[in-house]
């Protein structure tokens, strides 16, 4: 197959139309493909990874909105290390669809490292500079420039499991002194953030079951550098109804402000507090 057989669309961008098909059902983010040569977003909010990775003033003012948004919200401060905790998920959670979305949808897994992506938080927008992406053999885009063709399924969920990783380790070393974790601690937080974002776009896309399946596969116990796994199961809700539900491999700290009020994912979570949260939809 040579390139002028392939759509215009792909030609342009192989994972545009994953992204697209995201934001359709998830508007409060919308991810920009920066061609070639196009300057990235300046000023306005915007923020590069590699600013948030380098660990000195973008950081601080990127901590300083979670800051201030607890105060807002909750009428007191949390500590330093729970901001930071706060502040990573607002930017992993959604810097991980950039990698997993693309794949879930069209095996496609575009290499994202700190330096090519920028966030908008206020804006809900991420853009971001493509330069090469791998898939499998009988994908069309396998002929276009950039294309990196490995052999199958678990090859290409290696190189997920790999693109994530690049992207999230200098992250994760900028955010670590803020924060009080140790790198296990860190690498679990982002396996988390990995699973319960693809797992919730996939249930705007009609296709849970999907996700979760794909995602038991993605991350096994043996995966690393992440920690945890996957870690769905079911409960059994008051009418006999099966509730999903999964293990994090992180607490996100919120019972420090709320103690009453834990995630339903959150290891703190007892399976009766679950089915009531689950049960009437929390």
């Amino acid at each position: 197959m040579t390139v002028p057989t392939l759509l215009p669309g792909l030609l342009a961008c192989p994972v545009a139309d994953a992204y697209a098909r995201m934001t359709k059902v998830f508007p409060s983010l919308s991810i920009d493909v920066l061609g070639e040569g196009a300057e990235p977003p300046l000023g306005g909010g915007w923020v590069g990874a590699a600013d948030l990775a380098a660990g000195g003033a973008a950081l601080d003012t990127f901590l300083a909105w979670d800051d201030a948004q607890v105060l807002r919200d909750y009428g007191k401060p949390a500590r330093p290390d729970v901001i930071g905790g706060f502040a990573l998920h607002r930017y992993a959670w959604p810097a991980c669809l950039l990698i997993t979305v693309p794949w879930f949808l069209h095996r496609r897994v575009p290499r994202v490292p700190v330096g090519n992506v920028f966030f908008q938080r206020a804006l809900g927008r991420m853009s971001v500079q493509i330069d090469d992406f791998a898939c499998l053999p009988d994908d069309p885009a396998a002929a276009l420039p950039g294309a990196r063709v490995v052999p199958d399924e678990e090859a290409l969920r290696a190189e997920v499991r790999s693109a994530a990783a690049e992207h999230l380790g200098p992250v994760l070393d900028g955010f670590a002194p803020r924060m009080r974790r140790g790198n296990r601690a860190l690498w679990g937080m982002a396996t988390d953030e990995i699973v319960e974002g693809l797992w919730y776009v996939a249930h705007l896309l009609g296709e849970e079951r999907r996700a979760v399946a794909e995602l038991e596969l993605l991350l096994p116990d043996t995966a690393g550098p992440y920690v945890g796994s996957a870690a769905f199961r079911e409960l059994t809700g008051h009418q006999g109804e099966l509730l999903p539900t999964r293990d994090r491999a992180s607490c996100c700290l919120f019972y420090t402000l709320r103690p009453e009020d834990t995630c339903v994912t959150c290891p703190r979570t007892c399976d009766a507090d679950r089915v009531r949260k689950l049960s009437a939809g929390v």
